[in-house]
């Protein structure tokens, strides 16, 4: 009986560890995607990702774009900042896949 449950425990872990690594390419690949926006005209991010679903402005001045959607109920969120020259200087995603 124990070595059912370490066998089992075994294949817990290696698959938990195949999840993570997936997801950590993935995750490394949405990012290469959305960086090439780095240092581009807030009309080019525009152009190719459409109208945000939020904008909101920080007290620097600095505007964020917000892009929204949901995959298999869960929600993926692109952020852009924009800065006062109409430049993108900052990108991050949370929970795209």
């Amino acid at each position: 009986m124990k070595l059912f449950f370490s066998v089992l425990l075994v294949f817990l872990l290696f698959g938990c560890q195949t999840i993570e690594d997936k997801t950590d390419k993935i995750g490394k690949k949405e990012i290469k995607e959305i960086a090439k926006f780095l240092q581009q005209p807030e009309s080019e991010l525009r152009i190719e990702m459409g109208e945000p679903d939020e904008i909101t402005y920080d007290a620097k001045g600095s505007k964020f774009f917000i892009y929204k959607k949901k995959k298999y109920g869960i929600t993926c969120e692109k952020n852009f900042e924009i800065d006062q020259n109409k430049m993108i200087v900052a990108v991050s995603s949370r929970g795209c896949f």
